[in-house]
């Protein structure tokens, strides 16, 4: 499975750094000029989700499969969206979404969403991520999507986890626990909502110090009419790149 590491991103000739991950949901042809700003060179993207309809969809879509390429030509990661349903979900349904995800996209590896954080369901995720590494060989980037930091246990399962999703009110007070000092910078990706421009470098600051080397912020709020606020590019997307482009001061 391929980490990242000081040296690089896997698959990339990239220096590593901190840089964004992208799970935003909208559909290439609601928002096909988001999609072509992941691929602007020199944005220091680390991957984008592809969901199509809650998982890789019915049947390949043609807009979908533009964007996939696109990103690969630019050396971005494509991650295929699959739905753990806090561990609920069918094993078989699982690595059903994985396989489409695939075959119809290609994808670089996959965001396992509502991702479970007891010890109690350590065996059952460890067998879904054991059988996405045999069914690429290795290949793919697998990040959990748990929202809050797991049972310490699920670190050996993936590249990243997803230890922080929610509202910068609750992430500008947040800490991390002891265990995640024993992995390597960049294990960890945080999402944050909500985040005004002016707070922008001092949410940049707590990503860094708690040692997430991947991170989504977005001036974007939850509401009732939306699905997430990270279906779209924040405002400030341009400051973003240009910050994380040049290194967040210490």
């Amino acid at each position: 499975m391929p980490h990242l590491t000081a040296a690089g991103v896997a698959g990339t000739g990239t220096a590593v750094g901190m840089g964004v991950g992208v799970p935003g949901y909208a559909h290439p042809l609601v928002a096909p000029l988001e999609w072509a700003e992941l691929a602007r060179p020199g944005a220091p993207v680390h991957w984008a989700v592809l969901d199509v309809g809650g998982g890789p969809g019915d049947r390949p879509d043609p807009y979908c499969r533009e964007a996939a390429g696109m990103l690969r030509r630019a050396g971005v990661r494509l991650l295929g969206h699959i739905g753990l349903a806090d561990g609920a979900r069918p094993y078989d349904e699982v690595v059903a979404d994985a396989v489409r995800f695939l075959d119809w996209y290609k994808v670089d590896g996959y965001y396992l969403d509502s991702c479970p954080t007891g010890r109690t369901d350590l065996a059952g995720v460890r067998r879904i991520t054991a059988t996405l590494e045999v069914l690429t060989d290795g290949a793919a980037h697998l990040v959990l999507g748990h929202g809050a930091h797991p049972y310490p246990g699920y670190a050996e399962m993936a590249d990243q986890l997803v230890t922080f999703s929610g509202p910068w009110a609750e992430y500008r007070w947040s800490q991390a626990p002891e265990w995640t000092a024993e992995h390597p910078e960049r294990k960890f990706v945080h999402l944050v909502h909500g985040v005004p421009r002016t707070h922008l470098e001092e949410a940049l600051r707590v990503a860094r110090w708690q040692g997430a080397g991947t991170v989504f912020m977005t001036d974007r709020r939850a509401a009732p009419e939306q699905n997430t606020p990270f279906q779209a590019l924040p405002g400030y997307w341009d400051e973003i790149v240009s910050r994380i482009g040049q290194g967040v001061s210490e």
